[in-house]
């Protein structure tokens, strides 16, 4: 009656995600008594996945799970809720695991909690603290069922590294091809750079930037920070960057460790889908923008004067800590 987890990865390397993921589901397991067991989908090397508190690996290798299929991926994860007998299951909150997180919980017949928060306040009965209404508030779910399906909320818990090894096992479900009948055409995917839902720091701008033609700055500030790029829903609606790169509540949810904001005055819609993000820093020459108002750190300034600066300061420090 092991914990199972759903480790994600991307090109055989799992994400961050999945190792966070393996840190909580460890103390999860803990609590309960029993062991934590990941499947994983077409990912190469398993054994990091045992430096964060997995005992035991259910390697999956088809080449017809290349491409996500939601239906697809959660037969596989119920085959292998089943075969270990898992009363619990935590997937993460990445726009996969989302999708996917209902669909397992259907299968199962189990109870489903999204955005958990924390470790289960309680076992017995089973309860956990999630976010509520657009991260402005927390509530305790309590789930009832025999199974129980979390998702667990970007940068919630963090990485927690255990000692010992994870086992592996191939482990080869029964496909079906009904799951494989609605086809992706195209998938769009920028290569080379850090992604939103990857990213510890991400950078982001709105019309403050003034134009497509100054984006150039944001681009080497994310570059310097190792950061990800995003930008506000007008600077999208504009056509000055890629829809895939608006964040905000009506565009993809922010939990980094660190997010900046240049030259976003902080719509209620922007701040509630960035609100998770552990240090918010603002950039922007209106000292009333609302966005100061819950940001940990502001700059009142112009953006073509700060941060190039900016660049040039962080460039000199690591010029001198290389």
């Amino acid at each position: 009656m092991s914990v199972l987890i759903y480790a994600e990865s991307a090109e055989g390397k799992f994400k961050k995600v999945a190792l966070e993921l393996a840190s909580y589901a460890k103390k999860v397991a803990e609590s309960l008594g029993t062991t934590v067991t990941a499947v994983t989908i077409n990912a190469s090397d398993v054994s990091e996945l045992g430096n964060y508190g997995v005992d035991k690996v259910l390697k999956v290798s088809n080449d017809k799970l290349n491409k996500f299929s939601a239906k697809a991926y959660a037969d596989v994860i119920k085959q292998a809720a089943q075969k270990e007998g898992a009363k619990v299951v935590v997937l993460s909150s990445t726009t996969d695991s989302l999708y996917l997180a209902p669909i397992v919980a259907v299968n199962l017949e189990a109870g489903f909690a999204s955005n958990v928060v924390a470790l289960p306040v309680s076992t017995s009965p089973f309860q956990v603290k999630r976010n509520a209404f657009s991260t402005k508030g927390f509530n305790v779910t309590e789930i009832s069922s025999d199974v129980k399906v979390l998702a667990l909320a970007k940068n919630s818990f963090g990485l927690v590294e255990a000692s010992g090894a994870a086992a592996a096992e191939d482990f080869a479900p029964a496909l079906n091809d009904a799951d494989f009948a609605i086809v992706v055409e195209s998938v769009e995917k920028v290569t080379g750079k850090v992604t939103i839902a990857d990213a510890e720091i991400v950078v982001s701008a709105g019309r403050g930037l003034k134009g497509p033609e100054n984006w150039g700055m944001i681009e080497e500030l994310a570059a310097v920070l190792g950061a990800a790029t995003a930008c506000s829903k007008p600077v999208s609606d504009l056509d000055w960057r890629p829809h895939s790169e608006h964040v905000g509540q009506t565009g993809k949810p922010v939990a980094a460790n660190l997010y900046i904001a240049v030259g976003i005055s902080g719509a209620i819609q922007h701040i509630a889908g960035i609100n998770s993000s552990k240090v918010k820093v603002v950039i922007n020459t209106d000292p009333e923008a609302p966005f100061f108002k819950v940001a940990d750190y502001g700059v009142v300034g112009d953006a073509f004067q700060v941060v190039p600066a900016l660049i040039a300061k962080l460039k000199e420090f690591k010029a001198k800590n290389a």
